[in-house]
């Protein structure tokens, strides 16, 4: 770390600071970190960067994505190094081992990276009001990652939208169309305006299937479970109350309902209208959501899995002699399931090469998976062949599990390059896709998975009706080939 340049660097930025202020004090409203990538003019909001620096021979982490050259020790914290030009597939130029790179040190959240880029220019201060919308022609990257374009000094600058970078922000009017239209395409029941409950505000927060899963696990209230124990199902269950239901669970959760889980829908409705003793079936807030899809999720998610749950697992794969095994695990989450999976196949197939494809959409997820370390509890239980401990004292897996583990930033309703599977583990996935997305990402499970391959979703999550695939269970396990 070049210590002094990047405190003269510091001291020019704070001091452009000060001058804006000075300036622009009536009418500089928003501040923003100018760059260079390829030589055109980009920008980030000042609020996400931490601070900048220089720094090079940054420690590579096998199977991540390209874009994330490494990891690098910031006075104590281990960070991921994004380059932003791979990124946005931009060109690099050479690079010899020991040049520094300019790097800013972003936060999102509680979240720290490393940005590197090709230059860092100064703090400027404009009129939020002069930010333009996005336009594909201002930029090489994808617009979705543009939060708009604003001139400063005769110069036009794209200023990136971090938190849409980092998945974290959709916009409410694009998602509450969406999930209307998939209501009622379920339900045939028109929403209007006038009959609709008050719609609740989008959480800007994330939602992964692992994150809405622990969210979701704690068990109901004895008063709770006593009433749906000691009430008879409603029968007179209307298209309306239910379309209120859907309308609530794509809301606040992204979850939709389809073929894909009807058949749990229905009955968990039953239940929960049961249970409201005259009460309001409908979803007034995510606390409520959360209780109504706390018997979706499947087994062990969020979590490294039991003991029971591999050891059934292990038990249903079928016998495999090939060389070469793939596997594609589609919205990998936080990689709990990825590395359960990876050491359930090591013991399974040990005479095979084994590559897992493990994807998700979240940048922060993909970038940590990597470094995960496992529990004392689990490392000293059936994980416990497949974990070492590092000189830190943590447990990690060995690399020969990492090895097999490639994890990619990629969201699954587009399409992929992907090789033929042997086996596509997709465990409460489908559902947070609205139906006709569902129905693409199954087409594409279909055309991806070997004729003798098979399927896993969630236990909640079926196929759907008027398909091809069979469907088998074995146990306490479901799985469906072609």
């Amino acid at each position: 770390m070049e210590s002094l340049a990047v405190k003269d660097q510091e001291t020019d930025i704070q001091d452009q600071m000060l001058d804006e202020e000075s300036e622009n004090v009536v009418v500089a409203d928003f501040r923003m970190v100018t760059f260079s990538l390829a030589g055109k003019d980009y920008a980030i909001d000042i609020m996400h960067v931490k601070e900048i620096a220089k720094a090079s021979r940054f420690t590579y982490v096998p199977n991540t994505m390209p874009f994330v050259i490494g990891v690098y020790n910031l006075r104590g914290e281990i960070i991921p190094i994004i380059d932003l030009r791979k990124f946005f597939g931009i060109e690099v130029p050479p690079r010899t081992e020991d040049q520094l790179e300019n790097m800013l040190i972003i936060t999102v959240e509680e979240h720290v990276f490393g940005f590197v880029v090709d230059k860092i220019d100064r703090v400027v201060g404009v009129q939020k009001s002069t930010i333009q919308p996005p336009h594909p022609i201002f930029g090489d990257i994808n617009i979705k990652f543009i939060y708009g374009i604003v001139e400063y000094e005769k110069h036009l600058f794209v200023l990136l939208d971090i938190a849409r970078i980092f998945n974290q922000k959709i916009s409410d009017d694009d998602r509450a169309e969406a999930d209307r239209a998939a209501v009622e395409r379920e339900y045939g029941v028109a929403h209007s305006d006038n009959d609709a409950p008050a719609a609740p505000q989008y959480s800007q927060e994330p939602v992964y299937k692992e994150d809405v899963a622990a969210q979701s696990s704690a068990p109901a209230s004895e008063e709770s479970a006593a009433s749906q124990a000691a009430s008879p199902a409603v029968e007179d269950t209307s298209a309306t109350d239910k379309k209120f239901i859907c309308d609530g669970l794509a809301q606040f959760k992204k979850f939709y309902i389809s073929d894909v889980n009807r058949a749990w829908f229905d009955g968990r409705f039953n239940d929960w209208a049961a249970s409201r003793k005259g009460a309001s079936v409908q979803l007034q807030s995510e606390a409520e959501a959360d209780e109504f899809l706390s018997t979706f999720w499947s087994s062990n998610s969020g979590a490294f899995w039991k003991k029971d749950y591999a050891d059934a697992l292990f038990n249903i794969l079928p016998e495999n002699n090939a060389k070469q095994i793939l596997v594609w695990n589609p919205g990998c989450g936080k990689g709990y399931e990825s590395f359960s999976l990876a050491c359930v196949l090591k013991k399974r197939y040990p005479s095979s090469k084994i590559r897992i494809y493990a994807h998700e959409t979240d940048l922060l997820n993909i970038s940590n998976a990597p470094l995960l370390t496992v529990p004392i509890d689990d490392a000293q239980g059936w994980l416990s062949p497949y974990v070492q401990k590092s000189v830190t004292g943590e447990y990690t897996f060995t690399q020969e599990i990492k090895d097999i583990i490639m994890f990619e930033y990629h969201d699954i309703t587009n399409s992929n390059a992907l090789p033929m599977t042997d086996i596509i583990f997709a465990r409460d996935v489908v559902s947070l896709f609205t139906p006709d997305a569902q129905k693409n990402v199954l087409a594409d499970f279909e055309e991806k998975l070997k004729g003798n391959g098979i399927l896993f979703l969630g236990e909640n999550e079926s196929v759907g009706t008027g398909t091809s695939w069979g469907e088998r269970t074995e146990g306490s396990l479901t799985y469906f080939n072609k």
